[in-house]
């Protein structure tokens, strides 16, 4: 396997990456970084987990389609569960990371034209020369700890791709037309889509790249119980 950095310099120095440079990813290099991922935790080992791993002209027609139904009216439909209405805390943390993002692209509030085509960059999947495809089996449809696994072998998933010189971002716009991405991706009835990752080279010079998200304390995320001091 290829050289990585040490695990802590990975954790603390990811960044969600949304610009890329037009550059192919080797395919064997990104099936060393599934390997890694998935030695996630995995609850009774069940490994639920599946990846399309998307490029080239079915990426595009996922692009094109995806694109073309947002913008025609078609409904969401993501497989995933979702909130109706984010508020509190959570909603300050959208906020709060939207105006670091547009703010580093010169993005005002009130330039509509600016912020829907960042909108449809995200249905794009931000022009990443690869898009992983996350899925899990139908047969676990309805318990959490499905979800749950995704999300652990995900988070190993970018952090894999960090050390090894890729960017990524995990984007939900990107399958926002779920019907599209099962065409294209080749994916069976028998998976659920869970969330892609939009994968690629990172372009150093694309300014959204440079945000770093704020992070809750530990103090403000930690119980400790027990403990003598």
């Amino acid at each position: 396997m290829t050289g990585a950095l040490p695990y802590d310099e990975v954790v603390r120095g990811r960044r969600s990456i949304r610009g890329f440079l037009d550059k192919p990813v080797p395919r064997a290099l990104i099936a060393e970084i599934i390997e890694i991922a998935m030695r996630a935790p995995s609850s009774f080992n069940n490994q639920c987990w599946n990846f399309s791993v998307v490029t080239g002209a079915p990426l595009d027609a996922i692009r094109r389609g995806n694109s073309e139904g947002i913008l025609a009216g078609k409904p969401d439909s993501r497989e995933f569960r979702r909130f109706d209405r984010v508020v509190d805390a959570h909603r300050t943390r959208q906020i709060e990371i939207a105006k670091q993002l547009f703010g580093a692209m010169g993005i005002a509030r009130d330039d509509r034209d600016a912020r829907q085509d960042w909108v449809l960059r995200g249905f794009r999947q931000f022009d990443a020369p690869v898009s992983i495809v996350v899925t899990y089996d139908r047969a676990l449809l309805g318990s959490d700890i499905a979800p749950f696994d995704c999300g652990a072998v995900t988070n190993a998933l970018v952090n894999a791709a960090w050390s090894r010189g890729l960017g990524c971002v995990i984007n939900s716009q990107g399958i926002m037309q779920s019907p599209v991405v099962r065409e294209h991706a080749h994916i069976p009835d028998d998976q659920v889509i869970m969330i892609c990752v939009a994968m690629g080279w990172p372009d150093e010079t694309f300014p959204a790249n440079a945000v770093v998200s704020n992070r809750k304390s530990v103090d403000e995320a930690v119980r400790f119980v027990g403990f003598d001091d």
